[in-house]
């Protein structure tokens, strides 16, 4: 049996059954490839009493810190890093890395991409320092926004300072009403714009309430979206987390939670969907205070949990009043100087086809014209063509906590990216290529390399936000020993050349909310391109998983079927034997593998060639049944001994 297929069963990688089947006494190297059926039924058989063996030995054994090389005291780690490019930043092991993630309940694969905040952590448990990518040097242009905005403040000593709009982050589970709710305090439908009813982009919108502004960001609730949902709760000043009444606390839900948390912002809870019969707001506070630790204000606790409905607008204007007075209450930390450079975050950008490079930024301090140049950290990155509201009206400046769509940059910015404004170094030494590739690391491990099915897939997307949120999505997918590769993702439409890249990796194109181009589609009919255009990224996931499933290959499972003591040796051949005996426990049938054990321990193996019962040739036997067999292999079995019966399934796991 090869090493692979024996740690499959087990549900283990094949490198820790080459360190630690040593330990327990099965003698194989660490290059082994095949063991032997004997030894690896032996294994299967009493693995569980084996792993919790080695489970002791190692918590007897004296823990050693694993650290990374003297020479690595810092590294620097975009927004997302996969693990394989993590552990060659600290010049560790993949598996040394993978086991580090383990002991903080997160599994992950290699080509897996962990966020930054797990990175540090990782990184402080290896006495490495993690810096977010680009803020190694304590310049201005790696300062963080934030840093920003407190420099400029500081130096205006108050003078000319006003309370900006508070920056209020929607979230939540997918389906939960959080879009329905913006439809309703903006008095909208951006609903019935949005391919499949859900949100594909982040938005920013602003409305008045009482003669205050308040700036909200709808996030995407599917999970696929978790990066964007990461960016949203990153420049938001407030948080709203939308449960369904109807559907109560879900993944999503202690998703956005965790992500609040994180970003240490105070938040409400909006109970929606009231208006629906099945509604229950008590069941939800009590999955709220059972699943998450909230404990809503009525019940004692300090969270504000309003009910509400989106579709009726009940409780709505409640919300707002509550959202204002969070603002009074933290007033000190929203001052910013109108007059001051503008600095902002971008939080969605993307190719267009008339308009260029475009984003959408969220000024966070002083005001931002039309003609400003503009810098995305360090880096000069165009001039302040136009700018328009949320509403796509034209205006000429946008102040702190106004977002706005800006046009007349020369490239592409990236989500998260600092917009400042003034003189930089020139674009063209930074790699801000506007359909720069991404690409996807080749597997190290050779026999990994040669056991994997892969799919390779190239991704043109209309924003940078959806690109990285179909790449996240996709290395999430339980593969299930299928590779998928993502060999380009690149914005703007298909085009010949996108055609012709698939072609020599033998990929499949997938683009989101992208057209092909006339004579892209002759040549990839002529190539036999598989491209697939779609509007809703749950299609995308979808699609994707149906072709691995196509390539998963099947699992040989152990199943046990009965067991028999033999009674009586009717005759032994050089290959065989003839045997009696009754069915202690199952059944036991023809063609079945068998185990011969003798005072438990297993003295040889074989097949059932025949089987009769009464003298009659039968298909199997059953507990408390007589029987006589014809057992092939060789002729140790003898009177007393227990034949274990078995045999192999194959299964094909779903994949998830």
């Amino acid at each position: 049996m090869n090493i692979t297929e024996l740690a499959r069963i087990l549900k283990i990688p094949p490198q820790d059954l080459r360190d630690n089947l040593p330990k327990l006494g099965f003698d194989i190297g660490q290059k082994a490839i095949k063991i032997d059926n004997h030894t690896a039924n032996k294994i299967i058989r009493n693995w569980g009493m084996l792993s919790r063996r080695l489970a002791s030995r190692r918590a007897a054994e004296p823990k050693v810190k694993l650290v990374a090389p003297e020479d690595v005291k810092a590294i620097e780690v975009p927004p997302f890093i996969s693990v394989k490019d993590f552990s060659a930043l600290v010049k560790l092991p993949i598996n040394k890395i993978l086991g580090e993630l383990m002991k903080n309940n997160i599994f992950a694969s290699m080509n897996e991409k962990i966020d930054f905040e797990t990175a540090a952590v990782i990184g402080a448990d290896l006495g490495v320092e993690v810096l977010a990518a680009g803020e190694a040097t304590a310049t201005d242009e790696s300062q963080s926004a934030q840093d920003k905005i407190k420099t400029s403040l500081a130096e205006n000593e108050n003078s000319g300072l006003i309370v900006r709009p508070p920056v209020v982050v929607i979230m939540g589970h997918v389906d939960h009403g959080k879009t329905k709710l913006l439809d309703t305090i903006r008095q909208s439908d951006v609903v019935a714009s949005e391919a499949g009813g859900i949100t594909q982009h982040i938005g920013a919108y602003q409305i008045s309430h009482n003669g205050k502004a308040i700036t909200f960001i709808d996030t995407p609730g599917h999970e696929a979206f978790t990066a964007m949902r990461n960016r949203g709760a990153k420049v938001a000043d407030l948080a709203v987390l939308v449960v369904a009444a109807d559907d109560g606390v879900k993944p999503q839900t202690v998703e956005a939670y965790r992500i609040i948390e994180a970003a240490k912002i105070p938040f409400v809870v909006a109970i929606n969907k009231i208006d629906k019969p099945e509604a229950n707001v008590d069941k939800v506070k009590q999955e709220l205070s059972s699943m998450l630790n909230i404990t809503p204000e009525d019940w004692g606790g300090k969270t504000v949990c309003l009910p509400l409905s989106a579709k009726t607008g009940v409780g709505t204007s409640d919300l707002l009043d509550m959202l204002l007075l969070m603002t009074d209450l933290q007033a000190d930390m929203l001052k910013a100087d109108p007059s001051a450079s503008a600095v902002g975050t971008i939080i969605e950008s993307r190719l267009d086809k008339g308009e260029g490079a475009i984003a959408t930024v969220l000024v966070q301090n002083g005001t931002l014209h039309v003609g400003d140049q503009i810098i995305f950290n360090g880096f000069a990155a165009g001039k302040v063509r136009a700018l328009k509201d949320f509403t796509g009206k034209a205006v000429e400046t946008a102040q702190p906590g106004t977002p706005a769509k800006l046009i007349g940059l020369k490239t592409v910015p990236a989500v998260g990216d600092i917009l400042e404004v003034g003189e930089g170094e020139k674009v063209k030494s930074k790699s801000y290529q506007v359909s720069r590739p991404t690409l996807s690391a080749p597997i190290e491990n050779d026999e990994e390399a040669e056991a994997a099915a892969v799919i390779n897939i190239l991704i043109k997307s209309d924003t940078l936000g959806s690109g990285e949120a179909i790449e996240n999505s996709l290395s999430k997918i339980d593969s299930q020993g299928v590779r998928v590769v993502i060999i380009a993702k690149s914005l703007g439409n298909i085009t010949e050349g996108d055609i012709l890249r698939a072609e020599t990796n033998n990929a499949k194109i997938v683009g989101f909310n992208v057209t092909v181009s006339p004579r892209a589609q002759v040549l990839s009919r002529d190539k036999k391109i598989s491209v697939k255009l779609y509007r809703v990224i749950y299609d995308l996931i979808s699609d994707i998983k149906g072709d691995i499933q196509e390539l998963v290959k099947p699992e040989l499972e152990r199943v046990d079927l009965g067991r028999l003591k033999v009674a009586a040796i009717f005759r032994t051949e050089t290959k065989s034997q003839i045997v009696g005996g009754r069915v202690l426990d199952g059944v036991v049938k023809l063609g079945a593998l068998v185990e011969v054990m003798r005072d438990k321990e297993q003295v040889g193996e074989g097949k059932i060639a025949s089987l009769q019962s009464a003298k009659v040739e039968v298909g199997e036997v059953e507990i408390n049944q007589e029987c006589g067999m014809r057992f092939e292999g060789k002729p140790v079995v003898e009177e007393g001994d227990i034949l274990v019966c078995y045999e192999f399934k194959e299964t094909i796991k779903k994949v998830g």
